[in-house]
């Protein structure tokens, strides 16, 4: 295929030569060879040529498939606004399409253009008001924008359109925490745990309003079985050892950080919480080593730059900086 991509763009042949005929039959054929070289480049990986052969393909015949393929490979190379950009012109050639205009909606959040979101979700339920997920979306873009109560009515919406819709009651719950609407929250979260028992997202909420609620031996149940669950979630590990630091239970979340460190001995914050309960228990040596051992592993951390840079501020941030 190099050969002939090569010869494809680099030569000029005689076009006078040929007749109209063999001139778009030669067209069509240099298409479909550029399209599907790029699907099979695609699934190999080779998304720099994929691209390649996806434009050329679409300078000879902007195909809609194609444009989708083009995306598609843009964003798994981070080329996100020159992949809005396609998606725009799929829009152009069929504004119709939902699916597009929702893949757009997807984008735009990766991008953080929130107000074109609302906008585009707007649009689909001008198009289709029984879209689920159209509602769903708009509701994220409003919580985004602190419309809180806006987002509770879209997500209501949505869940009324589409009973099992488990990422819809996720959001719910997640907005009424904002608004301190905790039983109604935990409502939500049931009908999660209901719908996707095994969806670790739920157990973590659960343990936030339960924490909430100063209800903490509920939220530490909650944040072990997220731990049950997934021993990885960095997100459960930093949530069950600052509750077991708030409630005094130092040993316990030098425990636990223990373990986590033994799974992910990369994880730069286990190591400055594990030092923060090292200092708590007056173990100064302990916790100095945790916390450089954490800015070595990000030096872009929180942790970082209230040191500074310097080692001879550990002394001052245990005495009431970073712990």
């Amino acid at each position: 295929m190099g050969n002939f991509f090569k010869s494809l763009f680099l030569s000029k042949p005689n076009r006078d030569l040929q007749d109209e005929t063999g001139d778009s039959n030669n067209k069509e054929n240099d298409f479909d060879v550029l399209k599907y070289d790029g699907v099979r480049a695609q699934r190999m990986g080779k998304l720099v040529y994929a691209e390649k052969c996806f434009r050329a393909a679409i300078e000879l015949k902007e195909d809609f498939q194609t444009l989708s393929y083009l995306a598609s490979v843009e964003v798994s190379q981070g080329k996100l606004d020159e992949a809005l950009a396609v998606l725009d012109r799929m829009v152009e050639l069929q504004p119709e399409n939902i699916a597009v205009r929702l893949n757009r909606v997807n984008l735009l959040f990766m991008l953080g253009k929130i107000d074109e979101i609302v906008s585009d979700c707007q649009q689909i339920i001008g198009q289709d008001e029984t879209n689920a997920v159209a509602y769903y979306q708009m509701a994220r873009a409003k919580k985004e924008k602190s419309d809180l109560l806006g987002a509770i009515a879209d997500l209501t919406r949505s869940v009324s359109l589409k009973e099992d819709f488990v990422e819809a009651y996720q959001l719910r719950a997640e907005v009424l925490l904002l608004m301190g609407q905790l039983s109604e929250a935990l409502d939500d979260v049931e009908k999660v745990n209901a719908l996707a028992p095994e969806e670790e997202s739920a157990p973590l909420l659960k343990g936030r309003i339960f924490e909430t609620m100063q209800e903490l031996a509920a939220a530490e149940k909650e944040y072990r079985k997220v731990l049950e669950l997934n021993p990885f979630n960095r997100e459960a590990a930093l949530s069950l050892g600052n509750l077991l630091i708030a409630s005094e239970k130092a040993d316990d979340a030098i425990a636990l950080y223990d373990e986590v460190i033994d799974l992910m001995p990369e994880f730069a914050k286990a190591y400055a919480e594990r030092g923060r309960a090292k200092n708590l228990k007056g173990d100064k040596e302990g916790a100095f080593s945790d916390l450089k051992k954490s800015i070595e592993l990000n030096p872009e951390s929180d942790e970082a730059k209230l040191m500074n840079g310097e080692h001879s501020n550990f002394d001052n941030l245990y005495k009431g900086g970073i712990y």
